[in-house]
This record gives C-alpha cells, sequence and structure tokens, in this order.
C-alpha cells in the first residue's frame, strides 16, 4: 500500500521580497546593471524555469553566503509558439503567444526575488533599482495577495 504526502500551501509559506522592474533592456543587461548597482553577482542559470506548453523563462540567481538570502532576476514575459492548424495563406508561418510568470502583473517586465525579508535592506535595495539608468519603474507588490505565487517558488 503506497502512502501519499500532501503539503498543503497553507504550511509552506516562503518568506521573500518582490520587486517589480520595468525596464526596455534585455535580461542579461539588466543583470549587469543590477549587479554593479548593488554589488551583487547574479549569473544566468544553467536551466529555465520550464512550465507546460514549450513555456520557458529564463533567469538569474545568485546564493549570497554572506548574509543568507537568495537573490534572483526572472522575466515576466516569454513567447511560445503555437501550432494553429488551419487552411490558408499564412498556414505555413509559425504562431506565438505571449504568456506570463505572474498573470496579474502582465505589463511588469522583470521581477527581482530577494528571499528573507528585512524591511530595511529591501528599502535600500528598491532606492537603488530605481537609480538604475534604463530602469523605467520599480516597486516593491504584496507577495501576500498574489494568485501564483506558487510560480515564484521554485
Amino acid at each position: 500500500m503506497a502512502t501519499t504526502l500532501k503539503i498543503l500551501e497553507d504550511f509552506y509559506e516562503e518568506s521573500f521580497t518582490l520587486t517589480a522592474i520595468h525596464s526596455d533592456l534585455e535580461d542579461y543587461a539588466l543583470a549587469y546593471a543590477i549587479n554593479a548597482a548593488l554589488k551583487v553577482r547574479l549569473e544566468r542559470s544553467k536551466k529555465d524555469l520550464d512550465f507546460s506548453d514549450q513555456t520557458l523563462f529564463p533567469y538569474f540567481e545568485w546564493k549570497d553566503e554572506f548574509s543568507e538570502r537568495y537573490w534572483t532576476l526572472i522575466v515576466n514575459q516569454s513567447e511560445a509558439e503555437t501550432d494553429l492548424n488551419f487552411d490558408g495563406l499564412f498556414s505555413d508561418e509559425p504562431s506565438y503567444t505571449k504568456r506570463q510568470l505572474v498573470p496579474e502583473y502582465k505589463e511588469v517586465d522583470y521581477f527581482l526575488k530577494v528571499d528573507q525579508e528585512d524591511p530595511e535592506e529591501d528599502e535600500l535595495i528598491l532606492k537603488t533599482i530605481q537609480s538604475v539608468p534604463k530602469v523605467i519603474m520599480a516597486y516593491n507588490i504584496e507577495t501576500d495577495k498574489l494568485k501564483s505565487k506558487q510560480n515564484l517558488i521554485f
């Protein structure tokens, strides 16, 4: 007889700060700018965050051993190729569908997730990101109210 274990979302509460970033920069350029501004070492992950429907979200990560924080910069938007089975003028052309990691915030380009909340440090991080050239806007998001919070736990 097999035993099935189920972890309820209520019991698993991960504490992290989530900063929404609006920017026209490519992901690698934004990671470089954040590294320079915050003196962190975000590096491109070897694997992308993989969801079904061929949707991949590239991300950058860094584990800060000194302050015991885990940093993640992740792209919110991804394009997935979809097959449209129809006859017509453009039947041979591929079609692309945009998907978001956090659908509640479709307009956000990137998220910076920092584990272990520290209100004083979080405010400093936000102000520093806002001062980065080519960052249009940055603000913190209340993670308690997110419907798709499970997408950010990986």
